[in-house]
């Protein structure tokens, strides 16, 4: 089935389960979950009985009216939600989070949900927007919290889940860096000939290329189970879409989200569903989709694809080590 033809099948004619599992005791962190799908999942969760959901933000004030927002449409105590600062853009408050988190009496799931899409070009800590934000440190955080989720799992005897949140845009990244000889990561710095249109799609490829690896080097084992799986939500009514538009580049997307986009109650289905306790072991280093195990596609599980996942680890491991030492050591 071709992209465009998956994409309407998905979106339109797919009915995603309204989320009736149990949190009950659990401790759950949302990365950008002040708005959008990452507040609508907080939501769920909430309501399905966590102990404790973390709100992991770029702006605490807007944090605390989220909190305020959820208690007051599920009547939770207002102790069980946490308002934490983290900012992607910033490495050392993504090692000051990682630290934080490593206090926690337990941690049973993170939802790694915060990202950009942007068309406009930009360095962020030496590294083009996307790149930083979508793929370096949403790794960072996941290796960063992966020692209490592997700990949680032995201690309390229960799977443990790190998701990360990509899109179906991935099958169609052009990725033309790629195929050049060199660094991967100094190819996607350059700002000439750069593709902005492709580079959010090439950012969610890369990240599944990741969330492969990791699944590799941290494997299930009976007495330490941590699912790592990378989840698209689908085309959404959200906050992502936030750039400067023409005003016919602006009407077009008005009806075009009108006609398609899932509600961001919906879309965040997907989410609450990628940490579920009783998630499959498929799930672990698989992409999921319509709250279901998907294809990663060909460009993923082709020759091609598996060389390409191989160039792209090799420069983004030492760029993790060279900003956290040591941070890559919790894998085998």
């Amino acid at each position: 089935m071709g992209f465009a033809l998956q994409f309407v099948k998905s979106q339109l004619f797919t009915s995603l389960p309204y989320p009736k599992y149990d949190f009950s005791g659990q401790t759950i962190i949302i990365t950008g979950s002040n708005t959008g799908l990452g507040l609508e999942a907080a939501r769920h969760i909430v309501r399905l009985g966590a102990s404790k959901v973390i709100l992991a933000v770029r702006t605490i004030f807007k944090g605390e009216a989220a909190a305020r927002d959820i208690i007051a449409s599920t009547n939770a105590k207002g102790n069980v939600i946490e308002v934490w600062s983290l900012v992607l853009s910033d490495f050392d408050s993504i090692k000051l989070f990682g630290e934080r988190v490593q206090a926690l009496t337990r941690l049973d799931a993170l939802i790694q949900h915060a990202g950009i899409l942007t068309k406009h070009f930009e360095l962020v800590q030496g590294n083009e927007s996307h790149i930083t934000i979508n793929v370096i440190s949403a790794t960072l955080v996941g290796l960063l919290v992966l020692p209490k989720l592997q700990e949680t799992s032995r201690v309390y005897g229960v799977k443990t889940h790190l998701s990360f949140v990509g899109s179906d845009l991935q099958y169609i990244a052009k990725y033309k860096e790629g195929e050049t000889s060199g660094s991967i990561l100094e190819e996607l710095a350059k700002k000439e000939d750069v593709n902005m249109s492709d580079r959010y799609s090439v950012s969610k490829l890369l990240l599944l290329y990741t969330v492969r690896e990791l699944a590799v080097r941290a494997p299930l084992f009976k007495e330490s189970k941590v699912v790592i799986s990378k989840v698209t939500p689908g085309a959404c009514q959200s906050g992502l879409f936030r750039d400067d538009m023409g005003w016919l580049e602006a009407m077009i997307q008005s009806i075009m989200v009108k006609l398609i986009a899932r509600t961001t109650e919906v879309g965040s289905r997907t989410l609450v569903h990628s940490v579920k306790p009783d998630l499959e072991d498929s799930a672990h280093g698989a992409f999921l989709m319509d709250c279901r195990v998907a294809s990663n596609g060909s460009r993923v599980d082709s020759a091609k694809g598996q060389s390409e996942q191989k160039r792209w680890i090799e420069g983004l491991f030492p760029k993790l080590e060279s900003i956290a030492p040591g941070c890559t050591s919790v894998l085998a």
